[in-house]
C-alpha cells in the first residue's frame, strides 16, 4: 500500500462512482496528469495501491501528488472528450503528448468570402472557411502553396473586388492570381477554380481534370484558343503531380495509415494520406512521455490528439495493432469533421497490411534520422544539460539556450551575432546577426544592450501580431531556457537591463561567461558560479560562447569587406549610393567588377557606357 497524506486520502475516500476526468497536482499545484474513468474511485484508487505492481513512470508521478481534482461527466465519451481538451490546455508532464507544444499549421481558404482568399493560420474557427491540415511546420505549407498557386492561381491581397480596378497587382502579372480585381475573371469561374484547389488539396484530382478538359475542348470549338491554353496548362500541371502519387489501390478510398516507432522516452508516429486510392502525402509526428506506457496507449493518446486538431477525419483508420475504447473513439471521430462513419481497421494480411508495414519502417527509418540529428552522443549532452539545471537550480533542463556576442575593430563594423543551441546542438538555422545601428565607436556594452533589445522587441512583436498566417522568424518566437552573454559583470548587467525591461527577469537563467578566466556570473551573486571546469555542462558552455564569438567575427568580417568596397566605389564620380547598391548586389567585389567588360557592367541599371568605362579605369 502506497503511503498518502491525510489530504490524499480524504479525497480517496469521497470519491464519486461516476465517469469522469481526474487531474493530478504537485505541491506548486501544477498539472502533472489528466486521465479519465468510466468509474473514478475505482481508478484512482489503483494508483494508490501496491505500488510493486506499477510501473517506474507512474511510481515517479505518485510520489509527486499532492492535491487532486476531478470532474464528473455525463458518459464514456464526454470523458474522452474532456481528457483530450485538458491534455491539450495542461500538457502535464506524465501523459503522453504531442511533443510540439504550438499550435500547427493549416492551410485556410476563406469560402465564405465572395472571391475567397488562401492563408495560413494555427487556429480552426467556425466562420466558414475550409481547413487543409495540420502540417508539421509552416514550410510544409508554403512549400504545398507554392506548388498549389501556380496551377490554381488566387487572391492574397486585401483589396475590395469590383472587377474595376485600372491595374492589378504583381501577382497577376506572374500568373499566380488570375485577378479578379480588374474582372480578369468573374465571380463564378473564380469560386469554381477554388473550389478545385480544395478538392486538389484533398488529393480527389480526376473530376477536376476530367471538367477542365471538357472546358478546354468547348473553349477550342468557340475559337477561344488562349482560353484553351490556360486549361491544357492546369491539366498538364495536375497531371505532373498526380505521376508523383503512387497509385496504392483501385478502390476510390480515403484512408489514414498509421504506424509507429518507439526510442526510450519518445515515440514517432507516421501517417500516410491516401486519398481516391492515392497516397497524396505523408507527416510524422513526435510523442513524449511515452516511456512505460503499452502502444496501444500511444495510438490512443495519438489519435484522440492529433484528430482533435485535424481539418479533415477519413472513413478509415489503417492501424498496426488494436486499441482499447476503439469504440467510443469510432464514435467520437465519426461526430467529427469529415466521415459519419469511421472504422479502425487492423489489416492481418494483403495490401492494406503491406501498407502499414511499410509506415512502420518509414517511422523506423525517420526516428533513427531523427536521433542522429538530434545528438551524436545524446547521453552526453542530455548529462551537460542536467548539470547545467543543477547548477543554475532549474526546474528542468535548459534545453534551448541562446548566446549572444559583439565583434568589431575599433568601433568600425561592429556586428552582434545570436546562436542558439538546442538540447545540447546547435540550432543553425536559429543563428542570426545584428549590424549595430544605434552605437558609435567601440562600446562593447552598449551593443550588447541594442542587440538583446533588438531579439526580445522581435519576440514581442510576434506576440501581439495579429495576422496569424503571416510568416514569423523561428529564431525570435520562442524564449529562452538559459541565456547567455559573452562577456563578465558589466554585459551581464546590460542583459538584466533589457530583461527589465521587457518584464521578462525571472523568466529564465541569465548569465555572464568572462572571456579570461572562463568564469559564470549570475545575477545577485558577488562570486562566480562553481561549475567544474572538467565537466560537461562546462564544456558545453565553452562550445556555445566560441560558436557565438566564431559567428560573429565572420559576420564582421564580411561587413568589413562591404564597407572597404564601399569607400572604393565612393571615389568614382557619378556612382552614388543607388548605383554602389546595385553594383555591389551584382558582382561582390572589386575585383569581379574589374574582371567585368564594359557591356557587363552597362547591364546594371543607370550604369552607362561611359561611366562603365571610368569605373574601371579608377578601379585598375
Amino acid at each position: 500500500m502506497v503511503e498518502v497524506s491525510e489530504h490524499i486520502q480524504g479525497i480517496l475516500d469521497n470519491l464519486p462512482l461516476k465517469p469522469g476526468c481526474y487531474i493530478y497536482k504537485n505541491a506548486s499545484s501544477d498539472v502533472i496528469y489528466v486521465g479519465k474513468a468510466l468509474i473514478l474511485r475505482h481508478r484512482v484508487r489503483q494508483y494508490f495501491q501496491d505500488s510493486e505492481r506499477l510501473d517506474f513512470k507512474t511510481r515517479q508521478l505518485v510520489k509527486n501528488i499532492a492535491d487532486i481534482e476531478w470532474i464528473v461527466v455525463g458518459s464514456e465519451l464526454e470523458a474522452l472528450i474532456l481528457e483530450m481538451n485538458l491534455i491539450k490546455q495542461h500538457r502535464p508532464r506524465y501523459n503522453i503528448r504531442l511533443k510540439d507544444d504550438k499550435r500547427y499549421p493549416y492551410i485556410k481558404v476563406h469560402w465564405a468570402d465572395p472571391f475567397p482568399k488562401v492563408t495560413v493560420t494555427r487556429q480552426m474557427v467556425q466562420d466558414g472557411s475550409r481547413y487543409f491540415g495540420p502540417y508539421t511546420s509552416v514550410w510544409a505549407v508554403h512549400e504545398t502553396l507554392n506548388v498549389v498557386r501556380r496551377i490554381f492561381p488566387y487572391l492574397t491581397c486585401d483589396r475590395v473586388i469590383t472587377g474595376k480596378d485600372a491595374h492589378p497587382c504583381l501577382y497577376y502579372d506572374i500568373k499566380l492570381c488570375s485577378g479578379p480585381c480588374i474582372g480578369a475573371i468573374n465571380q463564378a469561374d473564380y469560386r469554381q477554380s477554388i473550389d478545385d484547389l480544395c478538392k486538389f488539396l484533398e488529393g480527389h484530382t480526376e473530376p477536376i481534370v476530367a471538367r477542365l478538359k471538357a472546358e478546354m475542348d468547348v473553349a477550342s470549338v468557340h475559337l477561344e484558343y488562349e482560353k484553351a491554353a490556360t486549361f491544357r496548362d492546369q491539366v498538364s500541371a495536375i497531371e505532373r503531380v498526380m505521376e508523383k502519387q503512387k497509385v496504392i489501390s483501385p478502390e476510390q478510398k480515403d484512408s489514414d495509415v498509421i504506424a509507429m516507432a518507439r526510442s526510450e522516452r519518445e515515440a514517432c508516429v507516421q501517417i500516410f494520406f491516401i486519398r481516391s486510392g492515392k497516397l497524396i502525402g505523408r507527416e510524422y509526428f513526435i510523442l513524449e512521455g511515452t516511456e512505460d506506457e503499452p502502444d496501444h496507449e500511444i495510438l490512443s493518446q495519438f489519435i484522440t490528439q492529433f484528430y482533435n486538431e485535424a481539418a479533415n477525419v477519413p472513413c478509415e483508420m489503417l492501424l498496426p495493432n488494436e486499441i482499447e475504447e476503439a469504440k467510443i473513439i469510432q464514435q467520437w471521430l465519426s461526430s467529427s469533421r469529415g466521415c459519419d462513419k469511421v472504422e479502425l481497421t487492423v489489416p492481418h494480411q494483403g495490401s492494406q497490411q503491406e501498407l502499414v508495414q511499410m509506415a512502420t519502417e518509414n517511422a523506423v527509418e525517420t526516428l533513427r534520422a531523427l536521433k542522429s540529428q538530434w545528438a551524436a552522443d545524446t547521453n552526453k549532452q542530455s548529462e551537460a544539460l542536467t548539470e547545467l539545471q543543477d547548477a543554475l537550480q532549474m526546474l528542468s533542463p535548459p534545453n534551448r539556450i541562446e548566446c549572444f556576442d559583439i565583434s568589431n575593430t575599433q568601433g568600425i563594423a561592429s556586428v552582434g551575432s545570436m546562436v542558439v543551441f538546442e538540447q545540447g546542438v546547435p540550432a543553425r538555422k536559429m543563428y542570426r546577426h545584428f549590424n549595430i545601428r544605434t552605437v558609435v565607436g567601440p562600446d562593447d556594452f552598449a551593443s550588447m544592450e541594442e542587440i538583446l533589445t533588438r531579439r526580445f522587441k522581435r519576440w514581442q512583436a510576434i506576440q501581439e501580431q495579429k495576422d496569424v498566417g503571416a510568416k514569423i522568424d523561428e529564431s525570435f518566437a520562442r524564449l529562452p531556457d538559459f541565456l547567455i552573454v559573452d562577456g563578465g559583470k558589466g554585459q551581464m548587467g546590460r542583459a538584466v537591463k533589457v530583461l527589465e525591461d521587457f518584464n521578462l527577469m525571472g523568466k529564465f537563467p541569465v548569465a555572464g561567461l568572462a572571456k579570461q578566466e572562463e568564469d559564470l556570473f549570475i545575477p545577485g551573486r558577488e562570486l562566480p558560479l562553481e561549475l567544474s571546469k572538467h565537466s560537461l555542462g562546462f564544456y558545453l558552455l565553452q562550445r556555445i560562447r566560441d560558436e557565438a564569438h566564431r559567428f560573429a567575427i565572420t559576420a564582421h568580417r564580411k561587413a568589413r569587406t562591404r564597407e572597404g568596397l564601399a569607400s572604393q566605389l565612393e571615389k568614382v564620380k557619378g556612382i552614388g549610393p543607388g548605383r554602389r547598391k546595385l553594383l555591389l548586389q551584382r558582382f561582390g567585389s572589386i575585383e569581379r567588377i574589374v574582371a567585368a567588360t564594359v557591356e557587363e557592367l552597362t547591364d546594371v541599371p543607370g550604369i552607362t557606357p561611359e561611366l562603365a568605362q571610368e569605373l574601371k579605369n579608377q578601379l585598375e
